[in-house]
């Protein structure tokens, strides 16, 4: 059974001086790699050591920044050889560093992570990040180190129930921390009118045109091809002032040479545009009208959801993995209280209805959605309240 952690009650301060590190494949972009940032951030203010081993990425200064030490490691290898190698050289850092716990968010270096913890004492944790399946009894195993942790932390309750399926075992050590927005960073009051001037001028967007936004790196499981099949059906219903946006990096070059295709199939080549990587998200959210984040596979948390949220902007996910924690929309929620919206997964009618529907509010009513929607992101994913939750888990594992 998942642990709640106002149960645990730790003080900060048992952290002071501890030395933990993280170890992640890399900082370029992503969830995994943004609370990593977040966490060095926290484990800085209680006055504690943190180090983040990976091979690197753009956003290493801003953990440095932060107080964060970046430890130049190949963190990304799954090459069964080389992560031997690397859990031996983990274990020969981690005694000369004095690392209290080490904290793994992905899995090949939660493999390379536990055989070091091994050998050293330290504790263990780790962050199931994703919804990760079990389709084959080696994927099962491979996955299963994830469950591995003296903690293991579970970003969503839907990703802590496909935990306790998978891995029954593990039961008693997992607890639900969801993923935080920084809400310094993501409020409306914070970002100048300029910063969306200058994006919305990137992107090519005219004053009156209004932008439907998908921010996320570009693979099959985002929905990518979902939103261009919804603006095809958006433009013949009369959406002519609309314009699609992507907005992330590309992991696979023929698949974005696949989405440049379809495009260009249902005649949308000058409606949708993708811009790759985006350094200044606030800004990008109160750019446009409608967020969407249309995957079309169960995810164990929405971190686009809580951002969009928390900027008080109309957004639209899919009915699936942990949306319905994170989105409060009807059926199941009455409309004067919903969030966003959620809508079936892989349904471009269903899609384009919803983004419709989000276009064509009144400005009372996206007022007042707006004032829930950030409501929610305040009370239940606050970024203080995961890094709260996260070093109470690190003093427990010490106090032991």
């Amino acid at each position: 059974m998942s642990q709640q952690l106002d149960q645990i009650a730790v003080s900060d301060h048992r952290l002071a001086g501890r030395t933990i590190l993280q170890i992640v494949p890399d900082l370029q972009s992503g969830g995994a790699e943004r609370a990593t940032v977040e966490m060095a951030e926290a484990l800085a203010n209680v006055g504690a050591r943190c180090l983040v081993a990976s091979r690197g990425g753009r956003m290493v200064s801003e953990l440095q920044s932060k107080g964060g030490v970046w430890l130049p490691f190949p963190a990304a290898t799954k090459n069964p050889f080389a992560m031997a190698l690397n859990s031996v050289q983990l274990a020969r850092i981690m005694r000369d560093e004095g690392v209290d716990i080490i904290h793994a968010r992905s899995r090949a270096p939660a493999w390379v992570a536990y055989y070091a913890a091994r050998q050293t004492g330290a504790k263990l944790v780790t962050t199931y990040h994703s919804a990760y399946g079990g389709d084959s009894p080696i994927k099962l195993r491979y996955n299963s180190i994830m469950t591995a942790g003296d903690a293991v932390i579970a970003i969503s309750e839907y990703a802590a129930q496909r935990i306790r399926e998978l891995h029954p075992e593990c039961a008693g050590r997992v607890f639900v921390i969801p993923r935080g927005a920084d809400l310094r960073a993501f409020s409306p009051a914070a970002v100048e009118r300029r910063r969306v001037e200058r994006l919305r001028a990137e992107w090519g967007v005219a004053p009156h045109e209004r932008v439907v936004l998908l921010p996320a790196r570009l693979s099959a499981r985002k929905g990518h091809t979902v939103l261009i099949e919804a603006a095809k059906r958006l433009m013949k219903e009369g959406w002519s002032d609309l314009r699609i946006v992507f907005v992330g990096d590309a992991h696979s070059e023929a698949f974005r040479r696949g989405l440049e295709t379809q495009i260009a199939h249902c005649g949308l080549s000058g409606a949708v545009r993708n811009y790759g990587y985006c350094d200044d998200m606030p800004a990008a959210y109160l750019a446009a009208a409608a967020i969407v984040a249309p995957a079309t596979e169960p995810e164990a948390f929405g971190r686009v959801a809580i951002e969009a949220q928390a900027m008080g902007a109309p957004v639209i996910v899919s009915d699936i993995g942990a949306a319905a924690e994170i989105v409060q929309a009807p059926p199941q929620t009455p409309r004067h209280l919903a969030t966003g919206w959620r809508v079936p997964p892989g349904d471009p009618v269903a899609l384009a209805q919803a983004i419709g529907e989000a276009l064509a509010m009144q400005a009372s009513a996206r007022d007042e959605l707006t004032s829930r929607a950030r409501l929610n992101v305040q009370t239940r994913f606050s970024i203080e309240q995961m890094q709260r939750a996260t070093l109470d888990i690190y003093g427990l594992l010490l106090a032991r």
